[in-house]
């Protein structure tokens, strides 16, 4: 398991590329038959990669749950949610009952499972899950949230270059968590920007991850201060990690879709500090 520890943003100021990918950006995260796991320290997320092929594969392989997290079991005081960003359909098993995901399907597993893993349908087109596991302080309900399950709210304009729906999954509205709220934003053709105007949102951490991009297109994913702004770049799959201090934004050589998460103290989607573009440099 990587571990990545907390930034103070003043330091952030000083770090070159190569340091800000290396605090920031993950990277190789779907391996055939493996599980990928990097922990951050902000809010104790942790993001997931699992790409069965073969095998099944079970959510604790080559974890090491009691060093890492000081339990018995993996979803012992954690809960999680995973898509399939996939181009095949996946299976999840959780205590022996059978969920079956297509692409861009959700599910949610609640703190106190046992036993969770993940197949694909077809090996030759494999599921890919991404994941991420938050601290939970209750057991709830586990729930497959398909993509025609999940609220979607058009935003942005063709003027803007940022049209584009927002997908919530994990979300107050759609079923109860303790803490995690996921999502997917799809831009339309054309549009390159997410989240912008920007914000920044000190009571919530929150992880990109990005995908639905060619080989030759890039996101220039935006980070740091308003005034003290960086930018790292992302390609297909990878996920970058945005401390509460953080902007969060990207702007892409084409359309893309990422999946967002968040935790942290409430789960008020609007709760955000946003900028005017005057505040930007």
């Amino acid at each position: 398991m990587n571990i990545r520890y907390s930034t103070n943003p003043k330091d952030a100021k000083k770090y070159t590329t190569k340091d800000l990918r290396k605090e920031f950006l993950i990277t190789d995260m779907y391996k055939p038959d493996e599980v990928t796991a990097t922990y951050s320290h902000v809010d104790r997320m942790l993001v997931l990669g699992i790409m069965p092929v073969n095998e099944i594969v079970s959510l604790d392989k080559g974890i090491d749950v009691n060093k890492n997290f000081g339990t018995a079991s993996f979803l012992e005081r954690r809960e999680a949610g995973f898509f399939n960003i996939g181009s095949g359909a996946g299976v999840c098993v959780v205590d022996d009952v059978s969920y079956t995901l297509e692409p861009r399907d959700c599910i949610y597993v609640s703190r106190g499972a046992k036993v969770v893993t993940f197949e694909s349908k077809d090996s030759a087109n494999p599921a890919r899950f991404y994941g991420l596991s938050a601290p939970a302080h209750k057991n709830l309900t586990t729930k497959l949230v398909t993509f025609d399950n999940a609220i979607h709210v058009e935003m942005g304009s063709v003027e803007t270059s940022n049209k584009r729906v927002i997908h919530q999954y994990l979300h107050p509205d759609v079923l109860e968590t303790c803490q995690l709220m996921m999502g997917l934003t799809a831009l339309d053709k054309g549009s390159v920007w997410n989240t912008m105007p920007s914000h920044t949102h000190e009571r919530r951490m929150e992880v990109y991850t990005y995908f639905d991009m060619d080989d030759d297109n890039i996101v220039f994913h935006f980070m740091g201060k308003p005034k003290e702004t960086r930018h790292i770049v992302v390609r297909n799959y990878d996920a970058v990690i945005s401390p509460s201090w953080s902007i969060h934004s990207g702007c892409g050589t084409s359309n893309y879709t990422f999946i967002w998460a968040m935790g942290g103290e409430n789960q008020t989607f609007t709760d955000m500090d946003t900028f005017e573009m005057s505040d930007f440099k």
